[in-house]
């Protein structure tokens, strides 16, 4: 497990309480904002004096030293510093991770005062312990079909491949929680929160629970009336067609829409009728001119 707090101040994790603070202050005289001008130098020391409000204080030091850098995401604790930007209280960050109170000062100023996140006097760290955030968060696309009627969807993360069951009805942004799935620490698992994109469908159109869905109807059928065979999400349908059908005309398959997640019940699909036109050039042509003279 890494643990970088330790080589912030360059001493080993086995090294006694003496030489931590030997190696803090030899450290802290060297990159003192008021000793050294280099601009990197004062990030440098509040890393210095954060490692060292840790690592001089028993009880943070055996919760670091449980979760290494878990409690910093997994980063070692430069990078971790450095992406919270120039004008982030490192303090204030660290406070948070192991609980607000009173605690050791820190580094009381070398040659006249410390720096902003020096960690000087009260206000160290101390208090309750709040757990690192194991949990990792992942996203993924679905087909539509697959977010309709469930299934399974395959997924690769943190070094490990399975299938992850996809719930009738998921909508799209919703968070499915897999338990046990993220980072390890301690003897503790997080969980693999994913957040589910349904893609588009060329055939469906979604509205709540509801389904559209355009089909073709022959002009024949749509005039004299028969009989359709329609693709649902479930399965193939055969779909009456009154004669004198209009296009645009919709048919209502209730139940056949999309399932609840709460209520197990399923919304309706609505059929909207599209009449295919016969191409005028190959119909017969006495049955064209007969056309043309009547319509």
């Amino acid at each position: 497990m890494s643990k970088s707090l330790y080589e912030t101040l360059g001493v080993s994790e086995n090294a006694s309480a003496d030489e931590i603070k030997k190696a803090y202050r030899k450290l802290a005289r060297k990159y003192h904002p008021d000793i050294n001008k280099d601009p990197e130098a004062q990030d440098k020391f509040k890393e210095i004096n954060a490692a060292y409000e840790v690592l001089s204080d028993p009880e943070k030091k055996a919760q670091y030293d449980q979760f290494g850098d878990q409690m910093f995401g997994g980063q070692n604790f430069h990078d971790f510093a450095r992406g919270q930007g120039a004008e982030v209280d490192l303090e204030e960050i660290l406070r948070q991770m192991f609980g607000g109170g009173g605690g050791a000062g820190g580094f009381g100023g070398f040659g006249g005062g410390s720096a902003r996140g020096g960690f000087g006097g009260s206000g160290g760290f101390g208090g309750g312990y709040q757990a690192p955030d194991l949990d990792i968060h992942a996203r993924i696309t679905v087909p539509f079909l697959v977010a309709v009627n469930g299934g399974k969807h395959h997924i690769s993360i943190n070094g490990e491949s399975f299938d992850i069951k996809i719930p009738a009805g998921i909508k799209n942004g919703e968070t499915l929680r897999v338990r046990g799935k993220g980072k390890k620490a301690g003897g503790q698992s997080g969980d693999l929160l994913i957040k589910v994109e349904v893609a588009d469908s060329p055939e469906y159109e979604r509205k709540g629970n509801d389904l559209y869905k355009t089909f073709d109807v022959p002009l024949k059928t749509a005039l004299f009336g028969g009989k359709v065979q329609v693709q649902t999400p479930e399965k193939e349908v055969s779909l009456k067609v009154p004669k004198n059908t209009k296009n645009g005309q919709k048919f209502r398959l209730k139940g056949k829409g999309v399932p609840d997640r709460k209520t197990a019940l399923r919304g309706d699909l609505y059929l909207i009728a599209n009449i295919v036109l016969p191409d005028v050039d190959s119909l017969d042509p006495e049955l064209r001119k007969m056309c043309e003279e009547k319509l």
